[in-house]
């Protein structure tokens, strides 16, 4: 029972600390300036990333995901200079538009960010990775990309929060 309680305790604390960083998002790109703030100044704000891709000519950027909690994800660039050079939400209908049948899925993942949710369906021989976003003015929507077996894209979708009311059986 102890272990039970331990765990629940610490599965509390990640979730808050999770929303508490999300939360803290709009600050943080307040204090950041494109072509100012240094690479020390986004890890100071929004801490050390899931991931650093690496950019021609030396540049990297950093992903900041806000899966499964949230409904955002960034990825911040910083120039061969040190200094943040574009920092951006990456879950837009602009990028949704981009995935195209065939692509591989690091392409994805560098595109979009670390998805909420990855689910495989063996009888249909397909892996979906969900996407929860804002579609404006405040709807909670998920973006759905199906994968083929060997990670290639097939299709993508839009479609409900798979966490929202209409998908547990609620109102």
């Amino acid at each position: 029972m102890k272990n039970i309680t331990r765990r629940i305790c610490w599965g509390l604390a990640a979730l808050l600390g999770a929303l508490g960083i999300a939360a803290c998002d709009p600050q943080a790109i307040k204090e950041l300036e494109e072509g100012v703030s240094t690479e020390a100044d986004v890890v100071q704000r929004f801490g050390q990333p899931e991931r650093v891709w690496p950019e021609a000519g030396g540049a990297k950027t950093y992903e900041y995901n806000r899966q499964p909690e949230g409904m955002r994800n960034y990825m911040i660039t910083i120039g061969p200079d040190g200094r943040m050079s574009a920092l951006r939400q990456v879950l837009t209908p602009d990028n949704f538009r981009r995935v195209q049948p065939g692509m591989g899925v690091e392409d994805v993942r560098r595109m979009l960010g670390k998805p909420a949710r990855q689910v495989p369906y063996a009888l249909k021989n397909e892996v979906v990775w969900t996407w929860k976003f804002l579609e404006p003015p405040s709807e909670k929507k998920a973006f759905n990309v199906i994968f083929s077996p060997d990670y290639r894209v097939i299709r993508s979708e839009v479609g409900p929060d798979p966490d929202g009311p209409d998908m547990r059986g609620g109102g």
